[in-house]
């Protein structure tokens, strides 16, 4: 640590030794930095200023131009509001929905309830509505940044999940998939 502070002095304190034709005293560098590292961390925490944890987040009785909620938790936040979801699967979707799972979800996402870097999909289409699902593998960050399920895994998991850039038939052949882990037949 001590010598790549050594090898990275700030550039006012050469031209501060320069100019004097002294040699910096590194003890007052690394009590600064760490003094200036406490500080910054105190300061990147924040404190409990309820106005300023109110301010992200939205009231779920506004509604939008059409008279519409503007937020449902049951289907998040996102373009679906309805999906049409058969009594039994549709094993072409599923099939396709397991592809993708194994390019784009298999790394962090399990088939069983064991967390990997995700949550694990057992059970994950008798927890949430199909709207839900597919908002929020479509539009993730929207959610995780509105939505309290969302962000109560995120607590969880301690990572949010990035965006897939999954189309809107990707998306349905996941949850028809998940359908599948779920048991449907």
């Amino acid at each position: 640590m001590i010598a790549l502070i050594k090898k990275r002095r700030p550039l006012t304190l050469i031209l501060q030794c320069k100019i004097k034709n002294t040699k910096p005293d590194m003890k007052i560098s690394i009590t600064t930095l760490l003094f200036s590292g406490i500080l910054l961390f105190i300061v990147a925490c924040g404190g409990n200023n309820p106005d300023a944890s109110q301010s992200g987040t939205t009231n779920d009785a506004a509604t939008t131009a059409n008279g519409n909620p503007s937020y449902d938790p049951e289907r998040g936040t996102g373009k679906f509001t309805e999906v049409e979801v058969g009594t039994t699967l549709d094993v072409t979707k599923a099939t396709a929905g397991e592809q993708t799972f194994n390019v784009k979800c298999s790394a962090c996402h399990k088939l069983t309830a064991e967390k990997l870097v995700g949550p694990g999909w057992s059970g994950v289409t008798s927890r949430h509505k199909a709207p839900w699902i597919m908002n929020f593998i479509t539009n993730t960050d929207e959610m995780l940044n509105k939505d309290p399920k969302a962000q109560a895994q995120l607590e969880i998991c301690l990572v949010r999940m990035p965006n897939q850039s999954l189309s809107d038939d990707d998306a349905r052949n996941l949850f028809e998939f998940m359908r599948k882990n779920d048991g449907v037949k």
